[in-house]
């Protein structure tokens, strides 16, 4: 386990703050309000490291760049396709999913990754691109 600095602390609260599952970039924007000399490096090696250990997770979904999220119980997610927001989505975990992949396999399974993908509120209220 890695040792909680005073950084550590404050990207950790300041991305528990929000479930909008937040970039390096956004949430060093975030963190800078708090700790104002603090560097994009730092917050994204730190990121890194919380992730690499468990503390964080982060999530690569749909090509887009790297997302943080503070909740590391197993969670799916769904990503809007026009802005590439991602949400939780409040569905059990289907284990039995990782069963059946473990019995179809000589692989051993680390894990897997669900991603759902849609059109968030925000969009939906938008015209589409191209058309007006």
């Amino acid at each position: 386990m890695i040792r909680l600095t005073t950084q550590r602390q404050i990207i950790l609260e300041e991305l528990a703050k929000v479930k909008t599952h937040p970039t390096a970039s956004e949430l060093y924007d975030m963190v800078r309000k708090r700790l104002p000399r603090i560097g994009l490096g730092t917050v994204y090696r730190n990121l890194e490291l919380m992730a690499e250990n468990g503390m964080i997770l982060k999530l690569e979904v749909g090509g887009t760049q790297k997302r943080f999220d503070a909740t590391t119980e197993d969670h799916y997610h769904i990503r809007c396709s026009r802005c590439g927001r991602v949400d939780d989505i409040d569905i059990p975990v289907i284990d039995s999913l990782v069963e059946s992949a473990a019995k179809s396999t000589d692989y051993q399974i680390l894990g897997h990754h669900v991603e759902f993908t849609g059109i968030c509120p925000d969009c939906q209220k938008k015209p589409k691109p191209g058309l007006q």
